[in-house]
């Protein structure tokens, strides 16, 4: 499928499907933080309502990718763990640690590989 295409056109491939990864973890993260923030701090029940939407709003993000959705799956994982880790030092205010880079670095990795895999199945 995508074996054919140019260096150049599989890194504008790889660059849209990390962003678009990036977007649909930010749904699927802030749809998990509002009724978290219910939950265990109070907040009103009305943040049910954006949460909803934030992962519907996931749901249909991740059917964008023109692979197998099991191999859109594993490899979503990839930028979401990068993803949530950026949450935990933006919005948590939490340091990263070196095992926290690295294990971030190896799930990127995964990631880039199992996209470059997309069309040569």
């Amino acid at each position: 499928m995508y074996y054919h295409l140019s260096f150049r056109n599989q890194m504008n491939l790889m660059l849209k499907t990390t962003l678009l990864f990036f977007v649909t973890a930010l749904c699927e993260i802030i749809g998990c933080f509002l009724p978290w923030l219910w939950l265990k701090r109070g907040a009103s029940v009305w943040w049910l309502l954006p949460a909803a939407a934030s992962l519907a709003l996931f749901v249909w993000l991740l059917t964008l990718h023109p692979a197998a959705s099991g191999r859109v799956y594993a490899a979503y994982g990839g930028v979401y763990v990068c993803t949530a880790l950026l949450w935990l030092r933006v919005v948590d205010g939490v340091r990263l640690t070196v095992y926290d880079w690295c294990g971030a670095l190896i799930a990127l990795c995964g990631m880039l590989i199992i996209v470059i895999g997309w069309g040569r199945t």
